[in-house]
């Protein structure tokens, strides 16, 4: 469905929208349900990958197809890898068949996992064997998707002999690692992460408990761009978060404090604020940490008219699409110019934005959802909008909520 975005302005908007739990702590947390019958998760993502993974966890059938969920064919491949006597063939969209997964497959291979690709080597769909794996030492790149190395860490806790994961290189999405392993802890799973050693200690039984996953921050980026390119004193109420977060896009209350929005923290819920006008020309910023905010960050310095520097962003080309690519040529559709290289994203100042401009979204759900807050700059038209749903389901109700204007075309 394609649809037409205006905004009619307003001063002030204070709503209270709840949004569902984080996709990367709830997709941890199933696996780990899958592996410890004791767990109760609430507050999970109602995302497609979460309803997805938990279609895959639950079927019955050989041949198991997952959408456009990256994340559950990463920790699928890894939790099958080790569940004994179960034989599986992972497959996905057209897209997800593109999408590599040689070095997680290899390192699954060096622990003695049968697997093998059932079409192009290096790429879904796999066939996997699962088996009693003995070996407790592996080593992988630690610059690749913090995704493989999550999967990996999750099976860790049910082998045997538990797990000692070398991490080889640079290591990159280290707030994503430290976010599984932290989930781990607080199961009271024993772990340790020394500059590049993660172990994990194995562990049959659990206590009863329930765990609550927080609200997802990527999902929020929408709502504090909004905020930015907002008038001052316009406010958006949040929930369910907290200050000290498990999730490295929390680092949206530092970057966007440049753009003039203060983040206030009540019990389980903030408030974001539009305090005061952006005080920077330019943003010069890492995301190696936190790369799936960079679509939304881009976008806003467009809006606000100010030029960044985004850097880090090697995983991006290997996302539902090229999102470097999708960027230039979207942004550029709207008047920006912009230039990308294998891992950042140059953006120079712009005076004016292109209205009624046609945004493809690529198949890629944060598309969709990092260029909408310009409708509160111009009207702008979304291509495809229902990808949305792999992450985020009522995003377009709640961008109504804060006066949104939406037209089906």
């Amino acid at each position: 469905m394609d649809i037409l975005l205006n905004v009619v302005r307003i001063d002030k908007i204070l709503k209270n929208i709840i949004i569902s739990g984080s996709k990367s702590e709830s997709n941890r947390l199933l696996i780990l349900q899958k592996l410890f019958l004791e767990i109760s998760i609430e507050n999970l993502s109602d995302s497609d990958d979460s309803v997805h993974l938990q279609h895959a966890l639950s079927s019955k059938e050989e041949l198991i197809d997952i959408g456009h969920a990256g994340t559950a064919m990463r920790f699928l491949i890894g939790y099958f890898a080790s569940k004994q006597n179960s034989q599986v063939i992972l497959t996905g969209s057209q897209r997800m068949q593109n999408r590599p997964i040689g070095i997680l497959v290899n390192a699954l291979r060096d622990l003695g996992a049968h697997i093998s690709y059932e079409l192009k080597e290096g790429y879904p769909p796999v066939k996997i064997t699962g088996c009693d794996i003995k070996k407790n030492y592996v080593e992988i790149n630690g610059n690749v998707s913090s995704q493989y190395i999550s999967s990996l860490i999750l099976m860790g806790t049910h082998l045997e002999n538990g797990l000692e994961i070398e991490l080889i290189g640079e290591i990159t999405s280290v707030p994503y690692i430290k976010m599984t392993l932290s989930l781990l802890n607080q199961l009271g799973i024993e772990t340790s992460f020394n500059e590049t050693k993660i172990k994990i200690f194995s562990k049959k039984d659990i206590k009863k408990q329930t765990i609550v996953a927080e609200s997802d921050w990527s999902s929020a980026s929408y709502f504090y761009s909004v905020v930015a390119l907002s008038k001052i004193g316009t406010e958006i109420k949040l929930s369910a978060y907290k200050k000290e977060s498990l999730q490295g896009d929390s680092c949206l209350t530092d970057i966007y404090n440049h753009f003039g929005v203060v983040t206030k923290f009540n019990q389980n819920s903030i408030i974001l604020k539009k305090q005061r006008k952006t005080n920077i020309n330019t943003l010069k910023i890492n995301l190696k940490n936190s790369p799936d905010i960079a679509q939304t960050i881009a976008v806003t310095s467009f809006g606000l008219g100010i030029s960044c520097d985004l850097l880090g962003l090697h995983t991006l080309k290997i996302k539902e699409t090229d999102r470097l690519e999708a960027l230039k040529e979207e942004l550029t559709k709207l008047g920006a110019k912009i230039a990308i290289t294998n891992d950042s994203l140059h953006l120079s100042v712009s005076t004016k934005i292109n209205e009624n401009i046609a945004i493809k979204t690529y198949n890629d759900h944060r598309m969709a959802m990092a260029f909408a807050p310009l409708a509160f700059k111009v009207p702008i038209i979304i291509l495809n909008s229902e990808v949305v749903s792999k992450s985020y389901q009522n995003f377009w109700i709640d961008m109504q909520q804060i006066g949104m204007q939406i037209k089906e075309l």
